[in-house]
Protein backbone atom coordinates (compact mmCIF):
# COMPACT_ATOMS: atom_id res chain seq x y z
CA UNK A 1 0.00 0.00 0.00
CA UNK A 2 2.89 2.67 0.86
CA UNK A 3 4.10 2.01 -2.59
CA UNK A 4 0.76 3.07 -4.45
CA UNK A 5 0.64 6.19 -2.18
CA UNK A 6 4.44 6.90 -3.11
CA UNK A 7 3.68 6.73 -6.66
CA UNK A 8 1.12 9.33 -7.10
CA UNK A 9 3.15 12.25 -6.00
CA UNK A 10 6.35 10.85 -8.17
CA UNK A 11 3.87 10.68 -11.31
CA UNK A 12 2.90 14.25 -10.21
CA UNK A 13 6.39 15.19 -9.98
CA UNK A 14 7.47 13.97 -13.48
CA UNK A 15 4.60 15.57 -15.08
CA UNK A 16 5.17 19.13 -13.32
CA UNK A 17 8.59 18.50 -14.74
CA UNK A 18 7.45 17.56 -18.01
CA UNK A 19 4.85 20.66 -18.17
CA UNK A 20 7.90 23.33 -17.19
CA UNK A 21 10.31 21.77 -19.66
CA UNK A 22 7.43 22.33 -22.42
CA UNK A 23 6.98 26.00 -21.11
CA UNK A 24 10.81 26.91 -21.40
CA UNK A 25 11.04 25.52 -24.67
CA UNK A 26 7.80 27.04 -26.07
CA UNK A 27 6.33 23.47 -26.38
CA UNK A 28 8.56 23.26 -30.09
CA UNK A 29 11.66 20.85 -28.26
CA UNK A 30 14.15 23.70 -29.81
CA UNK A 31 16.05 26.02 -28.12
CA UNK A 32 14.63 29.49 -27.39
CA UNK A 33 16.41 32.99 -28.24
CA UNK A 34 14.75 36.21 -27.16
CA UNK A 35 16.00 39.12 -28.76
CA UNK A 36 14.98 42.33 -27.56
CA UNK A 37 14.33 44.90 -30.09
CA UNK A 38 14.48 44.42 -34.37
CA UNK A 39 17.79 44.68 -35.85
CA UNK A 40 18.42 41.89 -33.31
CA UNK A 41 15.47 40.14 -33.73
CA UNK A 42 16.66 39.99 -37.41
CA UNK A 43 20.30 38.91 -37.07
CA UNK A 44 18.88 36.23 -34.60
CA UNK A 45 16.26 34.91 -37.39
CA UNK A 46 18.53 34.55 -40.27
CA UNK A 47 20.99 32.67 -37.99
CA UNK A 48 19.39 29.90 -36.66
CA UNK A 49 16.50 29.26 -39.12
CA UNK A 50 14.22 26.80 -38.34
CA UNK A 51 16.24 25.38 -35.27
CA UNK A 52 15.71 27.70 -32.91
CA UNK A 53 12.62 29.81 -31.83
CA UNK A 54 13.68 33.72 -31.69
CA UNK A 55 10.83 35.58 -29.21
CA UNK A 56 11.41 39.83 -29.86
CA UNK A 57 10.68 41.72 -26.62
CA UNK A 58 9.97 45.12 -28.60
CA UNK A 59 6.25 44.57 -30.54
CA UNK A 60 5.94 45.97 -34.01
CA UNK A 61 4.86 49.70 -33.34
CA UNK A 62 6.49 50.12 -30.34
CA UNK A 63 9.20 52.54 -29.49
CA UNK A 64 12.07 50.51 -28.64
CA UNK A 65 13.78 53.09 -26.21
CA UNK A 66 10.32 52.70 -24.02
CA UNK A 67 9.97 49.42 -23.20
CA UNK A 68 8.22 48.06 -20.56
CA UNK A 69 8.62 44.33 -19.66
CA UNK A 70 5.45 42.12 -18.91
CA UNK A 71 6.32 38.88 -16.31
CA UNK A 72 5.97 36.54 -19.17
CA UNK A 73 8.46 38.69 -20.97
CA UNK A 74 10.93 38.33 -17.93
CA UNK A 75 10.32 34.92 -17.74
CA UNK A 76 10.93 34.16 -21.70
CA UNK A 77 14.67 36.19 -20.95
CA UNK A 78 15.12 34.04 -17.74
CA UNK A 79 14.55 30.63 -19.60
CA UNK A 80 16.01 31.76 -22.64
CA UNK A 81 19.15 29.82 -24.10
CA UNK A 82 20.68 33.00 -25.64
CA UNK A 83 19.57 36.74 -25.14
CA UNK A 84 20.74 39.08 -27.78
CA UNK A 85 20.27 42.82 -26.39
CA UNK A 86 22.24 45.93 -26.36
CA UNK A 87 22.86 47.35 -23.02
CA UNK A 88 21.83 51.11 -22.50
CA UNK A 89 19.32 50.90 -25.00
CA UNK A 90 16.80 49.19 -23.07
CA UNK A 91 16.93 49.77 -19.17
CA UNK A 92 13.91 47.55 -18.28
CA UNK A 93 16.40 44.90 -20.66
CA UNK A 94 19.54 45.79 -19.12
CA UNK A 95 17.79 45.22 -15.19
CA UNK A 96 16.06 42.02 -16.60
CA UNK A 97 19.55 40.21 -17.55
CA UNK A 98 21.16 41.14 -14.06
CA UNK A 99 18.33 40.13 -12.25
CA UNK A 100 17.71 36.85 -14.14
CA UNK A 101 21.59 35.89 -15.30
CA UNK A 102 20.67 33.95 -18.32
CA UNK A 103 23.37 31.38 -19.05
CA UNK A 104 24.14 32.73 -22.66
CA UNK A 105 24.18 36.29 -23.13
CA UNK A 106 25.34 38.22 -26.35
CA UNK A 107 25.53 41.90 -25.77
CA UNK A 108 26.05 44.22 -28.88
CA UNK A 109 27.35 46.66 -27.35
CA UNK A 110 30.55 44.96 -26.31
CA UNK A 111 30.70 43.19 -29.66
CA UNK A 112 30.86 46.53 -31.55
CA UNK A 113 32.75 50.36 -30.64
CA UNK A 114 29.62 52.36 -29.67
CA UNK A 115 30.33 56.19 -31.10
CA UNK A 116 30.26 58.71 -28.38
CA UNK A 117 27.05 61.51 -29.47
CA UNK A 118 26.05 64.84 -28.30
CA UNK A 119 24.05 63.07 -25.26
CA UNK A 120 25.89 59.80 -24.54
CA UNK A 121 26.97 56.72 -26.52
CA UNK A 122 24.83 56.05 -29.88
CA UNK A 123 23.16 52.93 -29.77
CA UNK A 124 21.77 53.01 -33.37
CA UNK A 125 25.01 50.98 -34.98
CA UNK A 126 23.25 48.56 -36.81
CA UNK A 127 22.29 51.85 -39.32
CA UNK A 128 26.06 50.51 -40.29
CA UNK A 129 25.80 47.12 -42.16
CA UNK A 130 29.35 45.68 -41.42
CA UNK A 131 28.55 46.63 -37.49
CA UNK A 132 25.31 44.30 -37.63
CA UNK A 133 27.48 41.68 -39.53
CA UNK A 134 30.12 41.96 -36.01
CA UNK A 135 27.44 40.72 -34.01
CA UNK A 136 26.22 38.09 -36.11
CA UNK A 137 29.46 36.69 -36.01
CA UNK A 138 29.17 36.71 -31.96
CA UNK A 139 25.49 35.63 -31.50
CA UNK A 140 26.78 32.82 -34.18
CA UNK A 141 29.34 31.85 -31.92
CA UNK A 142 27.46 32.12 -28.85
CA UNK A 143 24.11 29.85 -30.73
CA UNK A 144 26.66 27.49 -31.53
CA UNK A 145 27.80 26.80 -28.32
CA UNK A 146 24.65 26.79 -26.73
CA UNK A 147 23.23 24.01 -29.26
CA UNK A 148 26.24 22.49 -30.77
CA UNK A 149 24.08 19.55 -32.53
CA UNK A 150 23.38 22.36 -34.83
CA UNK A 151 26.59 24.25 -35.23
CA UNK A 152 27.28 23.81 -38.69
CA UNK A 153 23.60 24.84 -39.79
CA UNK A 154 24.20 28.23 -37.76
CA UNK A 155 27.70 28.71 -39.55
CA UNK A 156 26.15 28.39 -43.22
CA UNK A 157 23.29 30.70 -42.30
CA UNK A 158 25.64 33.20 -40.80
CA UNK A 159 27.67 33.00 -44.02
CA UNK A 160 24.56 34.18 -46.11
CA UNK A 161 24.18 36.84 -44.00
CA UNK A 162 27.66 38.29 -43.78
CA UNK A 163 27.05 38.06 -48.01
CA UNK A 164 24.03 39.92 -47.77
CA UNK A 165 25.18 42.79 -45.74
CA UNK A 166 28.64 42.88 -47.71
CA UNK A 167 26.32 43.40 -50.43
CA UNK A 168 23.93 45.68 -49.01
CA UNK A 169 27.36 47.93 -47.34
CA UNK A 170 28.35 47.44 -51.39
CA UNK A 171 24.93 49.26 -52.94
CA UNK A 172 25.19 52.01 -50.22
CA UNK A 173 28.72 53.19 -51.23
CA UNK A 174 28.19 52.48 -55.22
CA UNK A 175 25.10 54.35 -54.78
CA UNK A 176 26.45 57.48 -52.55
CA UNK A 177 29.42 57.95 -54.77
CA UNK A 178 28.10 61.05 -56.67
CA UNK A 179 25.37 63.68 -54.92
CA UNK A 180 24.87 67.27 -55.31
CA UNK A 181 24.58 67.15 -51.63
CA UNK A 182 25.65 64.15 -48.80
CA UNK A 183 23.52 66.48 -46.18
CA UNK A 184 20.96 64.59 -44.44
CA UNK A 185 18.61 66.56 -42.11
CA UNK A 186 16.76 64.10 -39.74
CA UNK A 187 14.24 64.38 -36.96
CA UNK A 188 17.18 62.71 -34.04
CA UNK A 189 20.77 61.81 -33.81
CA UNK A 190 20.25 58.07 -35.08
CA UNK A 191 22.29 58.58 -38.35
CA UNK A 192 25.43 58.71 -37.41
CA UNK A 193 27.09 55.39 -38.23
CA UNK A 194 25.40 56.04 -41.35
CA UNK A 195 26.99 58.92 -42.03
CA UNK A 196 30.47 58.12 -41.05
CA UNK A 197 30.22 54.77 -42.92
CA UNK A 198 29.33 56.79 -46.45
CA UNK A 199 30.51 60.32 -45.50
CA UNK A 200 27.14 61.89 -45.52
CA UNK A 201 27.01 64.99 -43.20
CA UNK A 202 24.10 64.33 -40.73
CA UNK A 203 21.74 67.18 -38.93
CA UNK A 204 19.66 66.16 -36.35
CA UNK A 205 16.43 68.17 -35.56
CA UNK A 206 16.34 66.09 -31.94
CA UNK A 207 19.57 64.42 -30.20
CA UNK A 208 19.66 60.85 -29.27
CA UNK A 209 16.65 60.35 -27.68
CA UNK A 210 13.19 60.46 -30.75
CA UNK A 211 11.48 62.28 -27.68
CA UNK A 212 13.86 65.20 -26.74
CA UNK A 213 12.80 68.90 -27.69
CA UNK A 214 15.58 71.10 -29.28
CA UNK A 215 16.28 74.74 -28.55
CA UNK A 216 14.89 77.52 -30.33
CA UNK A 217 18.56 78.26 -30.80
CA UNK A 218 19.36 74.79 -32.11
CA UNK A 219 16.08 75.23 -34.83
CA UNK A 220 17.25 78.73 -36.11
CA UNK A 221 21.31 76.99 -36.25
CA UNK A 222 19.60 74.04 -38.19
CA UNK A 223 17.02 76.59 -40.56
CA UNK A 224 20.33 78.95 -41.69
CA UNK A 225 22.26 75.79 -42.48
CA UNK A 226 19.27 74.35 -44.82
CA UNK A 227 19.27 77.47 -46.91
CA UNK A 228 22.67 78.33 -46.55
CA UNK A 229 23.60 74.58 -47.87
CA UNK A 230 20.37 74.74 -50.04
CA UNK A 231 18.84 71.29 -48.96
CA UNK A 232 15.36 70.08 -50.24
CA UNK A 233 14.66 67.31 -47.83
CA UNK A 234 13.78 67.04 -43.94
CA UNK A 235 13.63 63.32 -43.31
CA UNK A 236 10.99 62.27 -40.06
CA UNK A 237 10.66 58.62 -39.22
CA UNK A 238 7.78 55.59 -38.85
CA UNK A 239 7.49 55.34 -35.09
CA UNK A 240 8.33 58.53 -33.67
CA UNK A 241 6.25 61.89 -34.25
CA UNK A 242 6.66 63.63 -37.59
CA UNK A 243 5.96 66.94 -36.21
CA UNK A 244 9.14 69.15 -35.92
CA UNK A 245 10.02 67.42 -39.00
CA UNK A 246 6.89 68.75 -40.84
CA UNK A 247 6.98 71.93 -38.99
CA UNK A 248 10.72 72.65 -40.27
CA UNK A 249 9.77 72.09 -43.93
CA UNK A 250 6.71 73.78 -43.93
CA UNK A 251 8.81 76.64 -42.61
CA UNK A 252 11.29 76.48 -45.54
CA UNK A 253 9.39 75.76 -48.30
CA UNK A 254 10.85 72.34 -48.41
CA UNK A 255 10.22 68.78 -49.17
CA UNK A 256 9.59 66.07 -46.37
CA UNK A 257 10.52 61.77 -46.96
CA UNK A 258 10.60 59.34 -44.43
CA UNK A 259 14.09 57.87 -42.90
CA UNK A 260 14.09 54.68 -40.97
CA UNK A 261 16.46 53.92 -38.30
CA UNK A 262 14.96 50.75 -38.24
CA UNK A 263 14.69 50.55 -34.30
CA UNK A 264 11.40 48.43 -34.96
CA UNK A 265 9.05 47.36 -37.92
CA UNK A 266 5.46 48.77 -38.07
CA UNK A 267 2.58 47.44 -37.33
CA UNK A 268 1.50 46.99 -40.71
CA UNK A 269 5.58 46.34 -42.20
CA UNK A 270 5.09 42.26 -42.09
CA UNK A 271 6.61 42.00 -45.77
CA UNK A 272 9.36 44.20 -44.67
CA UNK A 273 12.66 43.28 -43.31
CA UNK A 274 16.15 45.04 -42.15
CA UNK A 275 17.60 44.78 -45.32
CA UNK A 276 14.68 45.82 -47.67
CA UNK A 277 14.32 48.92 -45.19
CA UNK A 278 17.88 49.90 -45.62
CA UNK A 279 17.24 49.44 -49.33
CA UNK A 280 14.27 51.81 -48.95
CA UNK A 281 16.46 54.52 -46.77
CA UNK A 282 19.30 54.75 -49.64
CA UNK A 283 16.76 55.30 -52.49
CA UNK A 284 15.31 58.25 -50.23
CA UNK A 285 19.21 59.65 -49.68
CA UNK A 286 19.44 59.31 -53.49
CA UNK A 287 16.63 60.49 -54.25
CA UNK A 288 17.50 63.81 -51.18
CA UNK A 289 20.70 64.22 -52.16
CA UNK A 290 20.77 64.28 -55.88
CA UNK A 291 22.87 61.64 -56.24
CA UNK A 292 23.39 60.15 -59.86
Amino acid sequence: MSSRLLSLPMALTLALAALTACAEDGGTGKPEVVASFYPLQYVAERIVGDHAEVTNLTEPGVEPHDLELSPRQTADLAGADVVLHEEGLQPAVDEAVRNESPEHVVDASSVVALAEGEDGRDPHFWLDPTLLAEVGQEFTKTISEADPANSDAYLASNAKLQADLQGLDNDFRAGLADCRSRALVVSHDAFGYLGRRYHLEVLHIAGLSPDAEPSPRHLAELADLIRTDKITTVFSERLASPKLAETLASDLDITTAVLDPIEGLGSSDESDDYVSLMRENLAAIRKAGGCG
